[in-house]
C-alpha cells in the first residue's frame, strides 16, 4: 500500500534510516513496500537486504523531482525495471540535462504521476496516477470511467512521528539556505507523511475499493531479486577462469625470478600457497587487473608505490604491484586474504597526484562506462557543521552561533533556550546522510553494468560516481581498486625527469633493494637529515629516527608504524625506545613471545604481531588469527562468532600446556594493544617510498629539491625547501622573464624560482611569458617586454617589485617610473609583433637605488619568504645567541639562550586539558633545533607567526636527542621597511 517511501537518503528531507523505516513499516502492518527515494538509488540494495531479513517484500523506485517538485515516481517491475531507472536518472546526470516531464518509455517500470486535479488524462499501459487520501473528494461525482483502472493510492512517508516531522522542517531550511519560518509549504511533506496501519488506510479508500485493488495488483506484480554473489567485480580478465590462473602463474614466475632468482625453495613455497588460496577464492582477475594498470604505466614511466594489506602477498611483489619483500618481513599474507576473510581486500596504489587521472581514465576507457564507475561517499552532519546550519535557519547572530561551537564555553551555554534546541535537534541530525561525495581513490569494475546496483552521479571531477560508499560496496559484494595520488610520488616522478633533463644520467628509483644496502643513504637516514622525504621529514619523524639512530630499514619500518597517533599516546612508542636501547634488559612473558617479538624487542608493533601471538602461543591458523585481530579492532560483524574465537585462542593456548596465568596476561596485552596497532605492510610501504626519496635526496640533492617545490613541497612552508636547496649547492635566483618558467628550473647548479610562486600574479602570463621567449627569443627591455606579452600595468609592477625585469640592468624603482610611461594612461595592447618598432623617448632620470632591505620586503610580500636577505640579516639586533644547535648535546641541563628562525609549531592537548606546543626552528647556521613550551609558560610567551624569536630554556635530552624546555620567549623586531 505504500508506494513512496523515502529514507535518510532522500539528503536533508526524509528522516529515516532504512533499518528504521521498516521497523515503522513491520509494526503498522506492511508485508510489501516500495523504496522511492529522491533522485537516488543509495539505499536500494541496503533495503532489499533487510527487508528480507525482516519478512517484507522489497520493491524498488524511485522518486523523480525537479526544482524540489515531484514529477512522476518509478516503479521497477523487477531488476530489469531497476537497471531501467538508474540508467535513465544516470542518463540526465552524467549529461547535466534536467529531468523531462515525462519519462523514457520504460518496458519493466510503471510510472506513477501525482494527482493533479484532472480526470481527463490520457496514459499509457504502464502510466497511473497517484491519488492520496486527503485528495479523495476532488473525485467525487466526477466520471471516473477513462481512469477507473489507472487510479491508486499514493501515501508518502517521510517522518516517523511528529517530533521528525519538525527535523524535516529543519532540513529542508538547511537544504534551501534558508530561515525555518520561510520555508514554503510547496518545499516540504505534508505533516501526515507517516506510515499508518494498513487497515487505517484501506478505511480511508473504502469508498473507492478498485483503487486499493488497483494498487495491489500493481505492487503484486513487482518484486526485486538480486542474484546472490560473492563477488560482483569483473569475473575474468583472459575471458576465462582457467586462463585467468595460467596467466597469473605464468606472469607470478617470471616475477618470482625477476624478484628473488632461480633457486629459492622458501619463495616458491609460499608463493604456491598463495596462489592456491587466490585461486579458491577467485582473486586472479583482480590481481590480473591490477598488474595489467601497473605495467601499463610503467610503459609510460609513470612512478607507482603499492601498499596496504596487498604488500602482504609474495605474489603482488612477484607482479611488481609493491616493493615490498613479504619474505624479508615475515609478512603474513592472510592479513591480506584468507579463506575465512568475509569482506573483500584491495590494493591501494599510489600515483603522482597529477598523473590519477589518467589512470582513471584507463580503467574507464579498457573496461567501460558501463562497467566502471567511482567509488562514492557519504558525508554526514557532523559535531561543530551541525551547529552552524541549525543556528542559521533559526536566524542567530553570528556570534551567538561561533559561541555555541566553542567547546571551552559550553557548559556557560546551559540555561541558554537557544542552546538547548539546537542540542535536541542536533541529537535527531548528527550523523545523518548529508550529501554525497566521491571516495579517495576507490575504482568499481563490474562483470555485470554497474546500474543493476545503482544510479551513477557526475561530480565536478568529471567521472561517473556510484551512490553509495565503500561500506555498501563491500555488502553487496565489489572489491574496489584504490587508485591514490600524493605529492610524495611527485617528488620522485620530477626529480628522476630532472635527473635525465639537468644531469643526462637515469635512474632507477625501483631499485630499493640496493638503497636499503647504501651505507652513504643509511648515515642520511641516521643524522634525521630528510627534509623533503616522504613520511620521515617532519619534527616529530625526525627526532624518533634520532632517538632509534635508525640506519636501516628494518628500524625504519617500526619507526613508521610506531609514530601514529594510536601507539604514541598509547606509551608504546616509549617502551620500543626503550627496550631498542637496551635489548638485554626486556623481559619477555613466555619463550614464544621472545621467539616471535625479538625483532621488536617485546613490544607489538604491527597488526601482524598480533596475528603471530595468535598462531605461535595459542594454535590458532592464520584466518581464524587474522579475524581475531579484525574483531578486537573493532571489525567484527557478528559479537557470537568473534566470542567463539576468543574461546579458540584459550582452549589452543590451554591444549598447548600454556600457563593459565600467563595465557590471561598474553591475552590482555594482545586485546590492548590490537585497536592501535598497524600493518606492518602499510610501515613497510612507506619505508620503502621513504628510502626511494632518500636515495635521490643523497645522491641529487639539487634536483630532489627542485621536485619537491614543483610539487608543493610537503610537511614544511616553500621557504625551506628554498633553504634545502641552498644547502645543497644551488645558487636560488628570484623569478626572471627571461630564465623562469611557470615552475622552479634548474641548469647546472642554478635554479630560478617560478611565476606561478609569484603572489597576486595572474595565471594567465605563467606559461604565456616563457612561451613567448621560447618562439621569440629573450625580452630586450621592457619596453620589448610590455609589446610582447601585453601585460597590464600591474602585473608589470608585481614583476618589476619581484625583481622578474632585473635583466634590465635599471633599478626597480627607474622601472616604476618608466613602466608608467609606457601604460600609466594606456590600455593594454594586444602581444605581437610590430612592423615598425619605434623606439621610446628616453629620458634622464636621478640615480634611483634598491637597497636589500627593501628587495627583501618585496620578496615577503610577493614570494612569502626573502631571498636577498635572511631572516636573521631583516633582525634590528646582530646578537644571534650564546649557542648555536650543534652545541645543545655538549650543554644538557644548562640554561641557555638562543635564538632561531620560526619553522612550525605543534599543539597538542595535556592530560589535564589544558595546551602546551612544540616549536621547530633553524639557528643562524642553518642547522635546526626544537622546543617544548609547557602550559605555565605558553601562555605567558606566545607564538607570533613566522619570524625570528629570542629563546631562553634548559637543555634536555630524550635518548641523545636534545631539545629545549623553554623558560621564556620573544618574538624580535625587524629592521623598518625603508619606504615607510
Amino acid at each position: 500500500m505504500y508506494l513512496n517511501t523515502h529514507s535518510q537518503f532522500s539528503l536533508r528531507y526524509g528522516t529515516m534510516d532504512i533499518k528504521t523505516l521498516l521497523k515503522h513499516a513491520k509494526a503498522n502492518g506492511v508485508e510489501q513496500l516500495a523504496l522511492t527515494d529522491i533522485n537516488n538509488s543509495s539505499g536500494m540494495m541496503e533495503f532489499v537486504r533487510q527487508a528480507n531479513q525482516c519478512g517484507i517484500k522489497p520493491i524498488a523506485g524511485m522518486a523523480f523531482h525537479r526544482d524540489k517538485q515531484l514529477l512522476y515516481i518509478g516503479i521497477a517491475r523487477n531488476r530489469e525495471g531497476f537497471k531501467e531507472l538508474n540508467d535513465f536518472l544516470t542518463f540526465h546526470n552524467i549529461n547535466n540535462k534536467p529531468l523531462p516531464n515525462k519519462p523514457w518509455d520504460f518496458q519493466n517500470v510503471y510510472v506513477v504521476y501525482p494527482f493533479c486535479g484532472d480526470t481527463n488524462v490520457h496514459l499509457k499501459e504502464n502510466e497511473y496516477i497517484g491519488i492520496r487520501h486527503e485528495q479523495l473528494n476532488n473525485i467525487f461525482g466526477k466520471p471516473l470511467a477513462g481512469i477507473k483502472d489507472k487510479l491508486i493510492a499514493l501515501n508518502p512517508v517521510t517522518v516517523a512521528n511528529k517530533i521528525e516531522y519538525r527535523l524535516h522542517e529543519y532540513l529542508c531550511a538547511i537544504d534551501l539556505n534558508t530561515l525555518l519560518t520561510k520555508v514554503g509549504e510547496h518545499n516540504k511533506c505534508k505533516p501526515g507523511e507517516m506510515f499508518l496501519p494498513v487497515d487505517e488506510l484501506r478505511e480511508f479508500f473504502s469508498m473507492y475499493p478498485f483503487i486499493i485493488s488497483n494498487t495491489e495488483k500493481l505492487m503484486t506484480d513487482c518484486s526485486i531479486k538480486v542474484p546472490e554473489e560473492k563477488s560482483r567485480n569483473k569475473k575474468t580478465f583472459t575471458g576465462s577462469i582457467q586462463g585467468d590462473y595460467e596467466r597469473l602463474y605464468e606472469l607470478t614466475m617470471q616475477g618470482m625470478l625477476y624478484r628473488f632468482g632461480n633457486n629459492n625453495a622458501k619463495a616458491k613455497k609460499k608463493i604456491d600457497n598463495e596462489l592456491q588460496v587466490i585461486r579458491d577464492q577467485g582473486f586472479a582477475p583482480y590481481f590480473l587487473i591490477t598488474h595489467d594498470i601497473i605495467m601499463h604505466f610503467m610503459d609510460k614511466g609513470y612512478y607507482h608505490v603499492g601498499r596496504g594489506s596487498g604488500a602482504n602477498s609474495t605474489v603482488a611483489y612477484c607482479l611488481r604491484i609493491t616493493d615490498v619483500d613479504p619474505l624479508e618481513l615475515d609478512l603474513y599474507f592472510e592479513r591480506f586474504l584468507n579463506k575465512s576473510r568475509t569482506s573483500p581486500p584491495d590494493f591501494d596504489i599510489d600515483y603522482s597526484w597529477d598523473q590519477r587521472e589518467a589512470v582513471q581514465q584507463y580503467i574507464f576507457d579498457k573496461y567501460t562506462p558501463q562497467h566502471t564507475a567511482l567509488l562514492g561517499t557519504m558525508s554526514t552532519f557532523k559535531d561543530r557543521s551541525v551547529i552552524r546550519e541549525i543556528g542559521k535557519v533559526m536566524g542567530l547572530p553570528q556570534a551567538e552561533i561561533d559561541s555555541f561551537t566553542d567547546k571551552t564555553n559550553s557548559y556557560s551555554h546551559d540555561n541558554n533556550p537557544a542552546y538547548k534546541k539546537i542540542q535536541a535537534i542536533y541529537g535527531y541530525m548528527q550523523n545523518m546522510p548529508n550529501q554525497r561525495s566521491i571516495h579517495a581513490g576507490g575504482v568499481l569494475i563490474s562483470e555485470e553494468p554497474i546500474t543493476y546496483f545503482t544510479a551513477l552521479d557526475m561530480p565536478p571531477k568529471g567521472m561517473p560516481t556510484v551512490q553509495w560508499d565503500m561500506y555498501e560496496a563491500e555488502a553487496i559484494g565489489f572489491e574496489k581498486f584504490d587508485i591514490l595520488s600524493q605529492r610524495g610520488i611527485g617528488h620522485i616522478k620530477e626529480a628522476a625527469q630532472l635527473i635525465a633533463d639537468n644531469q643526462d644520467k637515469k635512474v632507477d628509483i625501483h631499485a630499493v633493494k640496493q638503497f636499503k644496502e647504501d651505507a652513504v643513504i643509511n648515515t642520511r637516514l641516521k643524522t634525521s637529515n630528510s627534509i623533503g622525504c616522504f613520511y620521515i621529514e617532519s619534527p616529530a619523524m625526525r627526532q624518533l629516527l634520532s632517538k632509534l639512530r635508525c640506519g636501516n630499514y628494518l628500524t625504519l619500518v617500526a619507526a613508521s608504524s610506531i609514530i601514529r597517533p594510536g601507539v604514541a599516546q598509547s606509551g608504546m612508542m616509549q617502551a620500543y625506545i626503550r627496550n631498542f636501547h637496551a635489548p638485554a634488559k626486556v623481559v619477555y612473558l613466555h619463550p614464544v613471545m621472545e621467539e616471535q617479538l625479538r625483532e621488536t624487542y617485546g613490544v607489538m608493533v604491527y597488526q601482524e604481531d598480533v596475528i603471530k601471538i595468535c598462531i605461535h602461543y595459542a594454535g590458532m591458523d592464520g584466518s581464524d588469527a587474522d579475524i581475531l585481530r579484525r574483531g578486537m579492532s573493532g571489525k567484527y560483524r557478528s559479537r557470537v562468532e568473534f566470542d567463539k574465537l576468543v574461546d579458540k585462542f584459550f582452549a589452543g593456548a590451554k591444549a598447548l600446556g600454556r600457563p593459565d596465568d600467563i595465557t590471561a596476561e598474553v591475552w590482555r596485552q594482545v586485546s590492548s594493544f590490537a585497536g592501535y596497532s598497524f600493518s606492518k605492510a602499510h610501515s613497510a610501504s612507506f619505508a620503502v617510498e621513504s628510502y626511494q626519496s632518500l636515495f635521490l635526496k643523497t645522491y641529487y640533492p639539487r634536483e630532489f629539491m627542485v621536485a619537491v617545490l614543483n610539487n608543493y613541497g610537503g610537511f614544511y612552508s616553500r621557504w625551506l625547501y628554498v633553504h634545502e636547496l641552498q644547502k645543497a649547492g644551488a645558487t636560488v635566483h628570484l623569478p626572471c622573464v627571461n630564465h623562469s618558467e611557470s615552475k622552479v628550473n634548474i641548469k647546472g647548479t642554478d635554479a630560478f624560482l617560478g611565476l606561478i610562486g609569484i603572489s597576486g600574479f595572474e595565471n594567465r602570463y605563467h606559461e604565456s611569458i616563457p612561451e613567448e621567449r621560447k618562439l621569440n627569443g629573450t625580452f630586450i627591455n621592457l619596453e620589448d617586454f610590455i609589446k610582447r606579452t601585453g601585460i597590464t600595468l600591474e602585473q608589470c609592477i608585481i614583476l618589476i617589485r619581484v625583481g622578474a625585469l632585473r635583466f634590465t640592468g635599471n633599478s626597480k624603482k627607474e622601472l616604476l617610473w618608466e613602466v608608467h610611461n609606457y601604460l600609466g594612461n594606456k590600455p593594454p595592447s594586444k602581444p605581437g609583433n610590430e612592423l615598425f618598432n619605434i623606439p621610446a623617448k628616453k629620458y634622464s632620470l636621478p640615480e634611483l637605488v634598491n637597497t636589500n632591505l627593501e628587495n627583501a620586503y618585496h620578496e615577503l610580500e610577493l614570494l612569502g619568504f626573502p631571498l636577498s636577505l635572511t631572516m636573521f640579516d631583516m633582525l634590528k639586533t646582530d646578537y644571534r645567541g650564546d649557542f648555536m644547535a650543534k652545541d645543545m648535546i655538549n650543554n644538557i641541563g644548562k640554561t641557555v639562550r638562543m635564538i632561531g628562525n620560526y619553522i612550525c609549531e605543534k599543539t597538542v592537548h595535556t592530560k589535564k586539558d589544558t595546551l602546551m606546543w612544540f616549536g621547530t626552528f633553524l639557528d643562524a647556521e642553518g642547522d635546526f633545533f626544537d622546543t617544548t613550551h609547557f602550559p605555565n609558560t605558553t601562555p605567558n610567551y606566545p607564538f607570533r607567526g613566522k619570524g625570528c624569536y629570542l629563546i631562553e630554556g634548559k637543555v634536555v635530552q630524550d635518548f641523545d636527542f636534545p631539545s629545549i624546555e623553554v623558560l621564556r620567549f620573544e618574538k624580535l623586531e625587524i629592521k623598518a621597511n625603508p619606504v615607510y
